[in-house]
C-alpha cells in the first residue's frame, strides 16, 4: 500500500514536472539556420524578448562568402542594410504553444511574411513558418538550438 502510494506520488511529480517544463519552453536563445537549397548550416540568430514581444536578429552567417552582404532587395527601412546585426523577426507575441502575430524577412528576396514559431523537441528544435495570407500558403524551417555562449552582439 505505502509502496502504490510513493509510485503514484512519483509519477505525479515527474507528470507536474513536465508539464510544467512543456509550459516554459520558449523560443529564447541562439539558433542555427538551414539553407533551404542546400540543407547547409546558414547563419545563427539570436531571439529575444523586449516587453512582452519576441524578436530575432541574425547575429553571425556560417558562410564566409555571404559574411558582409546587405539586404539589396528589402523595400522597408533594412534596405541596404548589413544582414548580420540585422532583426529579421519582428513582434510575435505568445499563443498558447506558438508565438505569432509578427513577421519575418527573407534577406535573399526582400520580402516580409507573416511568421509563427514553435518549439519542439524540449526546446531544442524550433519550427518557423512564414506565409503570406493563411498559414496553408507558405514554407516552414526547423532551426536548432545553439549553446548559450554570447557573441558580444547586444540584443537591443
Amino acid at each position: 500500500m505505502l509502496l502504490k502510494c510513493v509510485l503514484r506520488a512519483g509519477a505525479l511529480f515527474c507528470f507536474t514536472a513536465f508539464a510544467i517544463h512543456a509550459a516554459d519552453l520558449t523560443p529564447v536563445g541562439r539558433w542555427r539556420t538551414v539553407d533551404d537549397k542546400t540543407g547547409k548550416p546558414r547563419s545563427i540568430v539570436r531571439i529575444y524578448e523586449e516587453n512582452g514581444q519576441f524578436f530575432g536578429r541574425v547575429e553571425e552567417s556560417l558562410n564566409p562568402a555571404t559574411a558582409g552582404r546587405k539586404c539589396d532587395k528589402c523595400t522597408d527601412d533594412r534596405k541596404d542594410q548589413p544582414i548580420v546585426g540585422m532583426v529579421i523577426i519582428r513582434s510575435l507575441k505568445k499563443d498558447g504553444e506558438e508565438f505569432k502575430g509578427g513577421d519575418i524577412l527573407d534577406p535573399d528576396n526582400g520580402k516580409v511574411y507573416s511568421c509563427k514559431l514553435r518549439v519542439k523537441d524540449h526546446g531544442s528544435k524550433l519550427s518557423v513558418r512564414g506565409y503570406l495570407g493563411a498559414s496553408l500558403f507558405g514554407r516552414s524551417q526547423t532551426w536548432t538550438r545553439e549553446s548559450q555562449e554570447t557573441s558580444g552582439i547586444p540584443i537591443k
